[in-house]
């Protein structure tokens, strides 16, 4: 058994024939340059290392920060367009996807089918934005926060509408107040229906034990243990129950498909939740409840925790996360804040964070496209590492979404599908293009290692000089450097 994670990758070069001899470096790249953009993005594409070398770390931070100012490159907007479901609310891909009045089996694989079209279609578009626009942060922030308020669209009507989730309650939020995220995830219809709010709902007063007919406490147990407090944060069982009974009459319109409140299946009665009193007063009473855990310490804390996670390393100093913790409640929980502090702290630019990440297969998939250069018109192989990997785009079952931790991913099995990705890229055999005319070349690895800042170690740029030219550009995807973040 390897005792360093990190030389599996190496391991897996030498069984493939490379050995040890001269290979003469070019003057790499400054590592901080390297380490900005490969936290702040998913990796460089050709030319993006020196182009931040001339306008400076600092002023890329600002740009990433600020996505508006950055000019969406014509061919992504083109493909976009192209998607005719991919900007439909929800009202309108159910209407899309429907199998009207008695219908019939053939009618019901039609629906079907046009179900996994919208599905389809979502997914290429996150793909495309991820592999091409230069808002590298907003599509790491949308990656981040749809795991946090996770959707999977297995379960049902959801099939239909996560692109919608994501294009209204995720992407619109990603660097704002966290308030706002918090609110625009409860109120649609794909999280009222994954998590079964839209079955909430009070049908009589509670029975001898106490227990209300009807209740359903799934989301209120969730948005507490996964989306604000944490599973520490301080609330008790007796809290779930009012939590729910304060969602209670939060659903899903028959006819539009959309957010309704029901006030014919609410608990009206006056509550106390977290120690505070809330009025029975409807609707309104789950806003206040989102107010109370928005601004709970517990969710500073436990928000700062995983984006320190993300953006440094596996196991987070306990500095960082509570500098951030202060920064998030100073600033009424403004992510775009929280992500300064994060990005100008001692612990961030610490040399020990410098490729501590293992990459997520989602992450190593779309560095491995960014980095060739090559502009994507078909997202199909993809799509299809990521299921290989386990990590299938919209499909992560458990409302905890994945993991980002070295410890999940990190595998011999995964490592030598990766590898065979790599090998087919590099090969030119992933039909990226989808052009009849335009037949793949193999990667020159001259090129992708330039992309890379000619960050190589030595040790692995004597492997890759001593292995047959037509394997050196997959050693280079396939390098332990390039595992890592």
């Amino acid at each position: 058994m390897l005792t360093q994670p990190k030389s599996w990758v190496l391991v897996l070069l030498i069984l493939l024939g490379c050995t040890n001899s001269s290979y003469a470096s070019l003057t790499s790249v400054d590592p901080k340059v390297l380490h900005i953009i490969n936290r702040l993005s998913f990796g460089p594409r050709p030319g993006e290392i020196q182009r931040v070398e001339s306008i400076g770390v600092e002023h890329y931070i600002q740009e990433q920060l600020s996505p508006d100012s950055l000019s969406e490159p014509a061919n992504l907007t083109s493909q976009l367009s192209q998607l005719e479901t991919y900007n439909m609310n929800p009202e309108q891909l159910a209407q899309y996807a429907s199998l009207g009045p008695n219908p019939t089996p053939e009618a019901r694989k039609a629906a079907e089918k046009v179900a996994n079209h919208i599905l389809d279609q979502a997914i290429q578009a996150r793909l495309l934005r991820a592999t091409t626009s230069p808002r590298q942060l907003q599509e790491v922030m949308v990656e981040f926060w749809y795991n946090h308020f996770n959707v999977d669209a297995d379960k049902g009507k959801d099939r239909l509408w996560v692109g919608s989730y994501e294009q209204e309650a995720i992407r619109p939020y990603t660097l704002g107040r966290f308030r706002d995220l918090l609110g625009a995830t409860a109120h649609h219809p794909a999280m009222l229906y994954y998590l079964d709010n839209y079955q909430n709902r009070i049908v009589g007063r509670p029975d001898g034990s106490g227990k209300y007919t009807g209740l359903n406490e799934n989301y209120a147990r969730e948005l507490m243990e996964l989306h604000t407090l944490g599973v520490d944060g301080g609330y008790t069982q007796q809290d779930v129950i009012t939590l729910a009974r304060i969602f209670s009459g939060w659903g899903i319109g028959q006819v539009t498909s959309d957010f309704e409140f029901n006030p014919k299946h609410h608990d009206f009665s006056d509550k106390v939740f977290l120690g505070h009193k809330i009025k029975g007063s409807g609707e309104a009473e789950g806003e206040q409840a989102l107010d109370i855990l928005a601004r709970s310490p517990a969710t500073a804390h436990h928000i700062s925790y995983q984006l320190a996670q993300y953006f440094v390393s596996d196991r987070p100093p306990a500095t960082l996360v509570n500098r951030l913790t202060q920064r998030y409640l100073v600033t009424d929980g403004n992510i775009r804040e929280v992500l300064i502090a994060l990005f100008h702290s001692p612990e961030f630019w610490d040399q020990k964070s410098y490729q501590a990440k293992f990459k997520t297969p989602y992450q190593y998939a779309i560095s491995s496209v960014r980095l060739t250069g090559m502009v994507v018109n078909n997202t199909q192989p993809i799509t299809n590492i990521l299921q290989q990997l386990a990590m299938p785009l919209y499909h992560c079952q458990t409302p905890d979404g994945y993991k980002n931790t070295e410890d999940v991913w990190l595998n011999p099995d995964a490592m030598t599908r990766r590898l065979s990705f790599a090998t087919a890229l590099a090969n030119g055999n992933l039909p990226l293009l989808q052009l009849p005319e335009i037949k793949p070349k193999p990667l020159d690895p001259g090129q992708l290692s330039n992309a890379l800042g000619n960050s190589l170690s030595t040790k692995t740029q004597l492997a890759i000089a001593s292995a047959p030219p037509q394997i050196r550009s997959a050693l280079i995807l396939g390098s332990p450097e390039f595992m890592w973040r």
